[in-house]
């Protein structure tokens, strides 16, 4: 029996007693006031049955048309919107022989750059992005060895001769060291400076079992004939000098009589080992004469007095100092999509690096942080869009929140190198905000 059935059985049995009272005699029926008050109740009880059964069925119908309401709408939506492509990858890329790679995601518009090691220099792209294809942009980069002679290390008419790993020079005999820049001691000083009484003093002898011996003070040496001996200054800074020798002094050696000193550059202070310099901080002394409104920022051995402006106002997009070192962008007027795209933020950052530093080195750091209350980016692009010597310099992810900009070939200063980089969120896949970094990197004329 079907549920259904089963439902309208006590409806059937209900309507079946009514017809048998009403089929009754009227005679009969008017002699029994009971039966009269069955045939009532049983009239009310069907009269609520049915109207229960109306209500249900009234609620199964609205409940139907509400759920084919909802399934309409699902499937007109699916079929207005494209299906999603699966992400699209290029084939892994290795770092060249004698080079280096920077970047692990090869998902389309993601970036891979590429450096040399010393000593050699790179042919093809710097940096290759993931194209929608599938393809690399670009060509293959390439390490090729730099010739050691190319760039005539030698001085002082030496000749340079390319070896199995390394360059020498042949020096003409005058002259001596790696680069034959020093010149060889085949004679005496100069007789200004055995003249001098402080650099040439005579020795002190005694007699030693019949024997005249004489020695010279530390930091001197003898010279002449026994009879005629002379104690000479040691030169130690033109000693010291020699090709392996170990360094005296980290920037000027000063010969003394019997001795030497160290001396620093200027902005730059001896430290108690005495031969380390130090770089004076300007800045935090108030040894600067930066202007009011200008702030001071300490370089290698110097400083500078900087005023960062706010870009100029172009169009509907205009910009607001909240700081020393940032800017706002003002709000944009809702239909205004190129004020939308530029950078939300502008903030402008001064790096002090010394000459010729070790490379890779990681120089800047770049990271996103939600507003309370509101929803961070699920995603984040980094990239360096401007600068005066943007091929030293590398933008790479360092986890999902972060970029850091790696310098990946050495300074050599002085000079002052300008980079700008950007990073932008995303979620959803729909662009958020873009926020730009401006850097100044100030590389000093020394290696401290």
């Amino acid at each position: 029996m079907t549920w259904g059935l089963r439902r309208s059985l006590p409806l059937l049995l209900l309507l079946l007693l009514l017809l048998c009272l009403a089929a009754r005699p009227a005679a009969r029926a008017s002699q029994s006031c009971l039966g009269r008050q069955q045939l009532l109740a049983a009239v009310r009880q069907m009269q609520q049955l049915l109207k229960g059964q109306e209500t249900r069925f009234a609620e199964g119908l609205r409940l139907m048309r509400s759920r084919l309401s909802a399934l309409h709408a699902a499937l007109s939506k699916a079929a207005m919107e494209p299906l999603a492509a699966p992400a699209v990858s290029c084939p892994a890329l290795q770092a060249p022989a004698g080079g280096r790679k920077f970047g692990t995601k090869y998902l389309v518009e993601h970036e891979v750059h590429f450096a040399c090691n010393p000593g050699f220099e790179l042919l093809g792209s710097s940096t290759r992005t993931c194209q929608a294809n599938g393809s690399w942009s670009g060509q293959e980069p390439r390490c090729t060895e730099i010739s050691a002679c190319s760039s005539s290390p030698c001085q002082n008419g030496g000749t340079c001769v390319e070896g199995p790993s390394q360059q020498r020079c042949l020096c003409p005999p005058a002259w001596s060291g790696a680069a034959c820049q020093h010149r060889t001691q085949t004679a005496p000083p100069p007789l200004s400076v055995t003249a001098d009484p402080a650099f040439s003093r005579k020795p002190r002898c005694a007699q030693v079992e019949r024997t005249q011996q004489c020695r010279c003070e530390p930091g001197f040496h003898m010279s002449g004939t026994a009879t005629a001996s002379l104690c000479q200054d040691v030169d130690e800074c033109e000693v010291y000098q020699a090709e392996g020798a170990p360094r005296l002094c980290a920037h000027a050696c000063i010969n003394l009589p019997g001795s030497y000193r160290c001396a620093c550059p200027g902005g730059y202070s001896l430290l108690a080992d005495g031969k380390s310099c130090e770089d004076i901080d300007e800045c935090a002394l108030s040894q600067d004469n930066c202007t009011q409104g200008k702030t001071c920022i300490n370089t290698g051995g110097s400083f500078q007095c900087v005023r960062p402006e706010c870009p100029q106002p172009g169009g509907n997009i205009t910009y607001v100092k909240t700081s020393p070192f940032q800017c706002e962008r003002n709000p944009c007027p809702m239909d205004s999509r190129s004020c939308h795209q530029a950078p939300k933020t502008i903030s402008f950052h001064y790096l002090p690096l010394p000459s010729n530093l070790l490379t890779p080195t990681p120089l800047f750091r770049m990271a996103t942080a939600a507003a309370p209350g509101r929803p961070g980016p699920d995603s984040l692009r980094f990239g360096i869009v401007g600068g005066n010597n943007r091929g030293h310099f590398v933008m790479q992810r360092s986890d999902r929140q972060t970029g850091e900009l790696i310098l990946v070939q050495s300074l050599k200063g002085p000079q002052t190198i300008q980079v700008d980089v950007d990073m932008s969120e995303y979620l959803d896949r729909t662009f958020q905000a873009k926020h730009l970094s401006k850097i100044t990197v100030f590389v000093s004329a020394y290696e401290f």
